[in-house]
């Protein structure tokens, strides 16, 4: 924000540079930017009266003067200019002056004659406006003779560019720097003023009606304006809002767009013939509706934007711009001023939409007070009839249902002292919130402080504490070393583990990789996830960047096909990639934050096949030391291949999902290649870890090792081969390895053969033919009855 300090100065008495204000704020805890001071670049130049003009003698476009610049003897000027007279005064840019834009004045001779500087236009000063300048500037002739130029056309000011944070609307204005100036300096600032006298005795209640149909809108006044007088406004207006960087357009528009810098409370004026139905309603827009704003832009609306309407007919984009239908004419005669508030998340979201981002919105998007709208409407009822531009109308509407209140805080002034390692007597303390308006009355050791509403940004202990800490001065704040108690550091158990599983992972040849937690609401569709799946009710992000980051993700599927995607996009011919993350699951009492599950999330794709990652998660199991895990066939899952994918179980407790992506999701992402994911509850794994190593001795007694195959139907899955082994396997069965799968000429169609190592073993004797042969056959047996197995001898 643009702050002339000429304008500051007429709310608070500023005794120091510019510059010096501009780094007091900042130590005061106002960013300021930069301060520019313009006119500081012109030296040396004075008024001079021509006292004589002759023709150069050698140059027919040239002319000598004589020139009185108030020393004891007239200097020579030689110039070119052809608008000037004897008498006349004239800007005279003296010998090693400088003019706008660093230009730099020499005496010389112009043929043969000396010239002992130069008349200046206001080109040359920088002072000209946008029509073309054409000779010399003429100044009246009253005006004091050899003084400076600066002085005399008071070109030098200063302006003070701050950056606001969104937690401070109340320094979006001229007052509210002012009233931080007054608190910096400790002096005191003083209001604009509010008062008027409604001249035209009708009332604008019987000749308008407001209706707010959205609580978006938490505030909404109107006050009326007869007889006016569109003209242009007086010359330090003008001034003022040309300095802040707004071009004057009328006296009705201009005490709008004064009242906004100058209160920080965006106005807006109606032209009332416009209002044909003599009634404002204040509703969203319908979507696709089209409508034409000041700036003559057509603009497609959706319902999110809040609209002032007129009946049916849209008048203007609550909190952003008007129409271009009501605007202030010429001949208008009769205004509605509006002073309104709307909610600030709707106002930045729709001007972003719409791609309109005004002095206005920038202003309401960062939720301002709604009591700042009387003062504001007072103070422009109060230019009006300063200005002469019409008659206020008796009345106001103010349709205010819930009224903000300002509230109380209590604090320590031992606590504050202890937080900011000072000694500030508590007297001090209730002076510097005192000077911030933060009204302080002390009750022993406890300070009670009244915020008001402008302060939305004070809500706890430690706000107050930063408050006192600024105006006391962060340099005088002495640096201290933190109290803290010696313990040792260390991992918790999750780190610990979290370590173990990319150490797991990262030996197995998988590159770690990292994404966003939020993710675009298409994502679901790309993954093929059905409309009624639990996974599309995701936790909504009040601000996001985008669309395309707008709620977190409850599944971390689509993170891993963008990073495959993108490697394959590059011409990577393979990836191996892991993420250790987060998925988010919406809670049903909203009141309360979401589930957060870990997750590690595995992706591969070129010369792999379901192997590969099963085998990769396998080593997370066997690294995290769990048993009992299981895998059963999945086909049910649309992000994954039917035949070719796998659910993880611990005991009975589903852990996640493995296998080869579903080929049209693959496709969506534009890969070609076969793509393997897995994704699996960390949170499940972790609760079955077990790292505790236990010493177990060498076998005594030497293992006995046989061979299985067996001819199964295509069917059949291994792990319910496997299960039925270690069932019948009793306590002698030590290992069971599968080392062969085979399918071709000798077996029969539908048919495949399974081929076994097992290894039998007990602690305390040496196993037996008759001891292996016994349990061999029994397994065999189970096998035949249960699977519809074939022995192949």
């Amino acid at each position: 924000m643009k702050v002339p300090v000429k304008w500051l100065k007429d709310y608070v008495d500023i005794d120091i540079s510019p510059k010096e204000l501009g780094d007091r704020l900042t130590l005061s805890g106002s960013k300021v930017e930069e301060v520019v001071t313009t006119g500081e670049e012109i030296q040396n130049v004075v008024t001079g009266k021509i006292i004589k003009i002759e023709k150069h003698p050698d140059a027919e476009k040239l002319s000598i003067c004589q020139v009185d610049i108030g020393e004891s003897e007239p200097i020579q000027i030689v110039t070119a200019a052809t608008n000037m007279k004897e008498q006349d005064v004239v800007p005279t840019a003296l010998h090693g002056s400088t003019l706008h834009g660093g230009l730099k004045i020499k005496k010389g001779k112009l043929r043969g004659a000396v010239s002992n500087g130069m008349f200046c236009s206001e080109e040359e000063l920088g002072i000209a406006g946008d029509e073309p300048v054409h000779g010399l500037m003429i100044l009246p002739q009253d005006t004091p003779i050899g003084k400076d130029i600066k002085d005399i056309l008071d070109m030098t000011s200063s302006i003070i560019d701050l950056e606001i944070t969104s937690n401070r609307p109340d320094c979006l204005s001229v007052v509210g720097i002012a009233r931080e100036t007054a608190a910096t300096l400790n002096k005191t600032y003083k209001m604009p003023k509010l008062d008027y006298k409604a001249v035209c005795k009708d009332n604008i209640q019987n000749e308008i009606k407001v209706e707010v149909r959205d609580d978006l809108c938490r505030r909404y006044m109107a006050r009326g304006v007869k007889n006016v007088k569109i003209q242009p406004s007086p010359g330090w207006m003008q001034d003022k809002l040309l300095e802040a960087g707004v071009r004057p357009i009328n006296n009705i528009v201009d005490i709008t767009n004064f009242v906004m810098l100058e209160l920080g409370q965006p106005m807006h004026a109606f032209d009332v013939r416009e209002i044909t139905s003599k009634t404002i309603v204040v509703e969203r827009a319908k979507d696709g509706e089209k409508f034409t704003t000041l700036d003559e832009q057509e603009r497609i609306l959706t319902s999110n934007v809040l609209n002032i309407k007129d009946g049916e007919k849209t008048i203007g984009l609550a909190g952003i711009m008007g129409g271009l239908n009501s605007e202030v004419k010429e001949d208008t005669a009769y205004v509605v001023f509006e002073c309104a508030n709307f909610d600030g998340t709707n106002i930045r979201v729709s001007s972003k939409q719409l791609g309109l981002r005004t002095e206005a919105s920038s202003r309401f998007e960062k939720d301002l007070d709604p009591n700042l709208a009387q003062i504001a409407m007072d103070r422009a009822c109060n230019l009006v009839q300063e200005l002469g531009a019409g008659e206020i109308m008796e009345g106001t509407i103010d349709i205010y249902p819930e009224k903000l209140q300002p509230h109380s805080l209590e604090v320590d002034y031992k606590w504050v002292n202890k937080f900011l390692g000072t000694e500030i007597s508590k007297e001090d303390m209730k002076n510097y919130l005192d000077r911030l308006e933060l009204v302080t009355e002390i009750n022993g050791d406890t300070l009670a402080i009244n915020v008001p509403t402008f302060r939305c940004d004070v809500n706890i202990k430690e706000d107050i504490a930063e408050e006192i800490a600024r105006i006391y001065g962060y340099n005088n704040i002495p640096t201290t070393l933190i109290e803290s108690v010696s313990s040792r550091g260390g991992k918790n158990r999750k780190q610990h583990l979290d370590d173990k599983v990319v150490e797991a992972l990262i030996g197995s040849g998988i590159n770690q990789s990292i994404s966003y937690s939020f993710v675009s609401p298409k994502v679901f569709d790309k993954i093929l996830l059905p409309e009624d799946s639990s996974f599309r009710n995701a936790v909504v992000i009040k601000n996001p960047l985008g669309e395309d980051y707008s709620i977190m993700r409850t599944t971390t599927i689509p993170s891993m096909m963008e990073a495959l995607a993108r490697n394959y996009s590059r011409n990577n011919e393979y990836a191996r990639l892991f993420e250790v993350g987060k998925a988010y699951v919406p809670n049903e009492d909203l009141s309360k934050l979401p589930e957060e599950r870990n997750i590690v999330t595995i992706g591969l794709y070129g010369d792999v096949d379901y192997f590969h990652i099963k085998g990769v998660v396998e080593n997370i199991i066997e690294t995290l030391g769990i048993d009992k895990a299981s895998f059963k066939r999945e086909s049910e899952n649309p992000s994954f291949h039917p035949g070719k994918t796998a659910a993880l179980y611990i005991k009975k407790d589903l852990v996640g999902i493995l296998g080869e992506v579903h080929p049209d999701v693959s496709e969506n992402y534009g890969v070609s290649e076969r793509c393997y994911i897995a994704e699996l509850n960390l949170d499940v794994l972790y609760s079955n870890a077990n790292l505790d190593k236990k010493y177990k001795a060498l076998p005594k007694f030497p293992a006995v090792t046989r061979d299985m195959a067996i001819l199964v139907d295509d069917a059949v899955l291994v792990q319910d081969i496997e299960d039925l082994m270690w069932k019948q396997g009793g306590n002698i069965l030590e290992s069971i390895k599968l080392f062969d799968v085979y399918k071709g000429e000798q077996i029969p169609e539908g048919k495949k053969s399974i081929a076994y190592s097992m290894v039998y073993r007990v602690d305390n004797r040496t196993l037996t033919d008759a001891d292996v042969n016994k349990v061999y056959d029994k397994i065999v047996r189970t096998l035949e009855n249960r699977l519809g197995a074939q022995h192949r001898q």
